[in-house]
């Protein structure tokens, strides 16, 4: 895609499959599914922060909001008043939820924006995305961990609450919430964009209201559409890499007609394998890990499943090594079979070798997959704001009105995800060099502070879990906290990177701008809450 392509891209692939955010259902969390019962007052992990003082504590209905956080006093529960209300729907399947684990992270960022990577690290981009995978991997670890043990509508919204407090839950769901929106907007825009090649006589504007008039109709229907529409555009990607990595195999192997063996030339020519050293490989690790994003969507749709906790530990496991293959696989067989040199920022890699190994219709098959993805990264984008504002809503942090829920579906959490989505895409398509280029940047580095925030509830969250409630550890964290602290670091280590790169330090200097301005609303809320309640 033109235009900061590069980094649109990055952020697109991320987003994409961000698809967004995480979410469970259960007893202790809002949207739980299944009755419980209020535990002792604070201090334990499953129980109400604000229990009745007065009468015996009574069944909590399945939909009925709780956190760890302290609430202003004089502020009535929403437990108080839901009685009335409907549940989230339990409209996805196992088999919705391991196609999400395993397309969520498969979009543009991957089909497109690696040809940045492999310009910069060469060969070498192959241990780029095994580092950047690997923290990917132990970030999906972490979240089904605590989405397992305590699966929410707001997934890692709600685990942050409940470790650090309302400040964290606040800051980060409504951050996770602002990238959706801008980025669904760069979606829209990349999808347009390939179908006014097909067919020009539509205008760029009228795909896209084309797009959002679609998928925000299905979502406002049944969580099941949402489902079936992420099942079949994740397997399409899915069976897309696999036949890419099937047809280069072939191909390195001089199987495929009028090919030869290529060996191992062009990785270890033209300058070896680390043409830049690993100074390369580390700019390999920035240019790709964003496309990693997305890997959240796994936890925030198992909450709308007839067994949230069994469903999301069963996707987890199932998706972690098979992305990790279909990305360090694809990047392998692209750096055998083409000199490495060859490959030009903004283009994609994949097209190079399908059209070397003399497939027909390379670019377009290309267009297709890409088309894809993006409005799988569309359709889950909405679907991720609006559960993310929901729950936010549902623990008092966002305006109650959007806790209308019709059908099982919260549509005007959605209609309002929408509504912001709107103003994203006309900003880019009227302002998409200035006003459009600001709120990306804003947004560029969120997703390593969800990431951190993440990791730290783990880190906070297991050993309360294990002391109180180790059953329902079905689903551990690898080698706890001793990997949690080194995604931490390496974490830390990609913001540094960011700082000390040209291109990169805009956004992270924005990023760090809007996260502070939430934090600062955060904190003032929280000020005024404890003075109320002296």
């Amino acid at each position: 895609m033109p235009g900061p392509d590069g980094a649109r891209y990055v952020i697109a692939g991320h987003v994409m499959l961000i698809t967004a955010g995480a979410a469970g259902k259960r007893r202790f969390c809002g949207s739980a599914r299944g009755a419980a019962t209020l535990g002792p007052p604070r201090g334990d992990l499953w129980s109400s922060p604000n229990p009745p003082a007065a009468p015996p504590p009574r069944p909590l209905r399945e939909y009925e909001p709780m956190h760890d956080a302290p609430t202003q006093a004089a502020e009535p529960s929403l437990a108080a008043g839901s009685e009335g209300k409907e549940p989230l729907s339990a409209g996805l399947k196992q088999r919705h939820l391991t196609m999400l684990g395993l397309g969520g992270v498969i979009g543009a960022g991957l089909f497109v924006g690696s040809g940045a990577g492999i310009a910069v690290a060469g060969p070498g981009i192959v241990l780029s995305y095994l580092i950047a995978g690997a923290l990917a991997m132990l970030v999906m670890r972490m979240l089904g961990e605590m989405s397992a043990a305590m699966p929410a509508s707001g997934a890692f919204s709600v685990h942050a609450e409940r470790a650090l407090g309302r400040w964290a839950g606040f800051s980060v769901g409504w951050l996770y919430w602002f990238l959706l929106v801008v980025v669904l907007a760069v979606e829209a825009t990349g999808a347009a964009q390939i179908a006014n090649g097909w067919l020009p006589a539509v205008p760029q504007w009228g795909w896209v209201l084309i797009f959002m008039i679609v998928f925000t109709v299905a979502n406002l229907a049944a969580v099941k559409n949402f489902g079936e529409f992420e099942f079949w555009f994740a397997t399409l990607k899915v069976t897309a890499i696999v036949l890419f990595l099937g047809l280069s195999l072939l191909a390195v192997f001089g199987v495929l007609p009028d090919t030869e063996p290529v060996g191992l030339a062009n990785l270890t020519g033209q300058g070896g394998f680390l043409p830049h050293g690993w100074g390369g490989v580390i700019s390999g690790v920035l240019a790709v890990v964003f496309a990693f994003g997305g890997l959240e969507v796994v936890t925030i749709a198992a909450a709308e499943s007839d067994d949230p906790a069994r469903a999301v530990g069963r996707a987890v496991r199932s998706a972690v090594w098979r992305i990790l293959f279909f990305y360090v696989g694809s990047m392998l067989v692209i750096v055998t079979l083409l000199p490495w040199s060859s490959m030009e920022p903004g283009k994609s890699p994949y097209v190079a070798v399908l059209d070397s190994i003399g497939v027909p219709g390379a670019g377009q098959i290309m267009n297709i997959v890409v088309f894809v993805a993006l409005l799988s990264a569309l359709n889950a984008n909405l679907y991720g704001s609006s559960r993310m504002v929901f729950s936010l809503a549902e623990r008092g942090e966002a305006p109650r009105a959007l806790l209308k829920v019709s059908g099982g579906v919260p549509r005007r959490a959605v209609l309002a995800s929408v509504a912001f989505g709107f103003v994203s895409v006309l900003l880019n398509l009227k302002w998409p060099d200035s006003v459009f280029l600001y709120m990306l940047n804003a947004v560029g580095a969120v997703l390593l502070f969800v990431w951190g925030l993440i990791a730290v509830s783990q880190l906070r969250l297991r050993p309360r879990i294990e002391r109180e409630a180790p059953e329902k550890l079905t689903l551990r964290m690898w080698a706890f906290p001793y990997l949690t602290w080194a995604a931490l670091l390496a974490m830390g280590g990609v913001l540094v990177l960011m700082l000390t790169d040209e291109a990169a330090r805009p956004q992270l200097l924005w990023s760090a701008g809007a996260t502070g301005l939430v934090l600062l609303v955060a904190g003032a809320r929280e000020l005024r809450e404890r003075r109320a309640r002296r």
